[in-house]
């Protein structure tokens, strides 16, 4: 059995809930949507789980955009079946990360998004996007951090024949995998598992975290949107 850790009390500190209970909150038909602008860089099963959730009305949220920076990743077709823009911004076409990343902070400022998303985000961030978008940057692992940060986590799991591993959602800093949990799953590893199959049962713990997480930081937005509505 999978359990997610979530930080849904008001001080952000861990609390564990199961799988099965209920962790989204009731959408306010009239509050504003939380804008979104995620970052990929390969077949985007994380943003298809966000997109769709939004779409079945299950996630007070709206993506402005989608920036990835490989030029085959799925996930841009992926976007272009679902109408979200979709904006290439090939890493190779700089000399410096700052550079890189100064574009995708511009571009996400144009997109007057609120908070980043990196699903599957396979670069290194620099200061330059960390300062546009302070706190405002979280990231999806798959690994139980502070275990096995860094690439290839499942097979550090498996190399060091850990009993359980998971995902974690993260505030992104500029050490990698190193900011503020906001939610875990765990995933039981099994004797026989193969990267793949400890990957795909991660992943399935991926979508759920993902969206859930944003629904609390959707929450917290219509929350704070009226009471400063009730003050003015």
């Amino acid at each position: 059995m999978e359990y997610r850790i979530s930080c849904s009390t008001p001080d952000l500190s861990p609390a564990l809930v199961s799988p099965d209970a209920g962790c989204l909150e009731e959408i306010d038909p009239l509050g504003q949507p939380l804008k979104l602008g995620l970052m990929a860089s390969g077949t985007g099963s994380n943003f298809v789980a966000i997109a769709d959730a939004i779409a079945q009305h299950r996630l007070a949220a709206q993506i402005q955009l989608l920036i990835y920076n490989n030029p085959e990743a799925p996930v841009a077709q992926r976007a272009q079946e679902r109408h979200i823009p979709a904006y290439l911004i090939n890493h190779r076409d700089f000399a410096a990360r700052e550079t890189f990343d100064q574009q995708i902070a511009d571009r996400l400022r144009a997109a007057d998004v609120e908070w980043v998303v990196m699903v599957g985000w396979m670069r290194r961030v620099t200061s330059v996007l960390i300062e546009a978008f302070p706190d405002h940057i979280i990231n999806i692992h798959p690994s139980l951090l502070p275990s096995f940060p860094g690439i290839r986590a499942v097979e550090q799991a498996l190399a060091h024949q850990v009993k359980i591993s998971g995902c974690t959602v993260h505030i992104v800093r500029l050490e990698v995998d190193s900011g503020p949990i906001l939610m875990q799953a765990a995933v039981p590893v099994f004797s026989n598992d193969t990267p793949s199959l400890l990957h795909q049962r991660i992943q399935t713990q991926e979508h759920q975290i993902i969206v859930q997480t944003i629904a609390q930081l959707a929450q917290a937005k219509q929350t704070s949107d009226r009471q400063h509505n009730a003050l003015g």
